[in-house]
């Protein structure tokens, strides 16, 4: 129908609005009974190859990521939660969850999630840096001193412990997620979980992936090697006693 192209460019009417064509618009277009007839017969059959490839949002785009995740838990929470009425309770989970924010931004980690009285931290991402695994240690070590430490009314003195687990996972926001929502899809927050509950009070528990990477910077003590689920059964474990000033990894 190349003798109405040059009224449909002057109606504006393209590919985008042609299946919306009604038999009154193409008269008002001037095109005649029998050419209206076969232009609608036309439209018809230009039926979509496929529902439009979905769009997939930045956030929800997975990546492979080296990360360092540690896992901090407080000690003796059950007994806790019987000592204190649950205002007060909530009150000192709240002042511990800020301390434990503050110690993490500090070292350029970002918490993946609370987790009431569990902490899990991430090193690697969003942003990451060459010494993950050494911000990871730092951040655990000041996360158990800034806990013992914390000011609480009644003499109330909080005790916490750590794991450390690196390992290469997917991760990324997830769709309509927030900051409490897993965005790591993996193994190593659950090894992480798993070194905490090995570790004792006030220390910080690491395996020999995390280890390779600190190398020297760190003073550490040989535990000795127990089943981890998961890992394996003979699995060799070190604990993090501090960091050594001037040495490098």
């Amino acid at each position: 129908m190349q003798k109405y192209a040059d009224s449909f460019v002057a109606a504006d009417v393209d590919l985008e609005i042609l299946g919306d064509l009604r038999d009154a618009d193409l008269a008002e277009l001037g095109v005649s009974l029998g050419d209206r007839k076969r232009i609608l017969r036309a439209i018809e059959t230009l039926a979509p190859a496929g529902p439009p490839e979905p769009r997939v949002a930045d956030g929800d785009r997975g990546e492979r990521r080296q990360l360092s995740v540690v896992f901090c838990d407080l000690v003796g929470s059950t007994e806790l939660a019987g000592r204190l009425d649950p205002e007060d309770l909530r009150s000192t989970i709240k002042a511990y969850h800020e301390r434990c924010s503050d110690v993490v931004a500090r070292h350029g980690g970002e918490v993946g999630q609370f987790l009431g009285d569990g902490v899990m931290v991430q090193f690697g991402y969003p942003q990451a840096h060459e010494d993950d695994a050494e911000r990871a240690a730092r951040c655990a070590l000041d996360l158990v001193a800034a806990v013992r430490n914390l000011d609480l009314p009644d003499g109330l003195h909080l005790q916490t412990r750590a794991g450390i687990a690196t390992g290469t996972e997917v991760v990324g926001d997830l769709a309509g997620s927030t900051r409490d929502r897993m965005s790591v899809v993996g193994t190593t927050p659950s090894l992480a979980s798993r070194l905490q509950s090995v570790a004792e009070p006030e220390t910080v528990v690491i395996t020999s992936a995390t280890r390779r990477l600190i190398g020297e910077a760190f003073a550490l003590t040989e535990l000795p090697s127990r089943p981890i689920k998961g890992v394996g059964d003979d699995v060799a474990l070190w604990r993090i006693d501090g960091e050594r000033r001037g040495t490098s990894r």
